[in-house]
């Protein structure tokens, strides 16, 4: 009897990017994609780039991209380590499109998706992008709460050194160079849930009249889209702590299970959430 060898089966990848069998077999005898390798029998087994290769494709066709390009940009794309979860993301589903938010939206928005994740009490894994330290430390309370509950737990900023404190998220240095130094982003994934929010910010922000920050920001409740998030995070910071990769390998390969259902409601709570804030700092600043 054959050894089922390493790599997945097209059973398993069907399961994991939503791409029927048949639809993969055509793309293969039509564009050499995807190229999973053959045992003695001829099954076909694919591996983990691979199969990261067949979402990002599938992600582009559903953006409207015909099947050659999609497959260009998620090869030339997959050739490149991410940097950016802004800039992946953008790449990676035009789809999403994009809209200007000061920092008190983003701060407001921030906050009810980690009440939210909170309240849920979830194993998740919870990557955050705060630019400076010193913006960190002032979240460090609300953060170490999520990190108890949380898988992995990873948060990135212009911090001296790599740290791995004991219930606490790791504190992964970015230097100021970096892409990811000039992005706010927060992506909190659980089993049956997942939000992620991410912003760039120009430049010029808060050179304005008013003197405002601004991201061009977006954020997601779709589950091939916060997974993609997921994955970008992860990278990052695996690229500095191997060990946060291995953390969250089980999570990353495991089929995502949330529903439309579900994260509609979701998003409904999120955004009751984020408009609670908003008043409670409005009552605030009028009293």
């Amino acid at each position: 009897m054959e050894a089922p060898g390493n790599g997945l089966g097209i059973g398993e990848v069907v399961a994991r990017t939503g791409v029927a069998e048949a639809t993969l077999r055509m793309w293969e005898r039509r564009y050499g994609f995807p190229a999973p390798h053959r045992l003695a029998s001829g099954h076909r087994r694919y591996s983990e780039p691979e199969v990261e290769l067949i979402r990002a494709v599938s992600a582009k066709r559903a953006a409207g991209l015909a099947l050659p390009v999609a497959i260009d940009q998620a090869r030339s794309e997959g050739s490149q380590p991410a940097t950016s979860v802004y800039a992946a993301l953008r790449a990676r589903h035009p789809d999403l499109e994009p809209r200007v938010v000061v920092k008190p939206m983003m701060l407001a928005l921030s906050h009810a998706i980690e009440d939210e994740a909170l309240a849920r009490a979830e194993r998740m894994m919870l990557f955050g992008s705060f630019q400076r330290e010193r913006f960190y430390r002032q979240a460090q309370p609300r953060w170490r709460e999520l990190a108890r509950t949380a898988e992995v737990a990873v948060v990135f900023a212009d911090f001296a050194r790599l740290r791995a404190p004991r219930d606490a998220p790791v504190e992964v240095p970015v230097p100021r160079e970096h892409p990811l130094n000039r992005e706010w982003a927060l992506v909190c994934e659980g089993q049956d849930f997942g939000l992620c929010l991410t912003g760039w910010e120009p430049p010029e922000s808060g050179q304005r009249s008013d003197g405002m920050r601004r991201f061009e920001a977006i954020w997601s409740v779709e589950p091939e889209v916060v997974r993609e998030a997921s994955r970008i995070s992860c990278a990052i910071a695996a690229a500095s702590r191997p060990a946060v990769g291995e953390g969250a390998r089980a999570r990353l390969e495991a089929p995502l299970s949330a529903t439309a259902e579900s994260q509609l409601r979701l998003a409904s709570a999120v955004t009751a959430r984020m408009l609670s804030h908003i008043s409670s700092r409005l009552g605030a600043a009028a009293g």
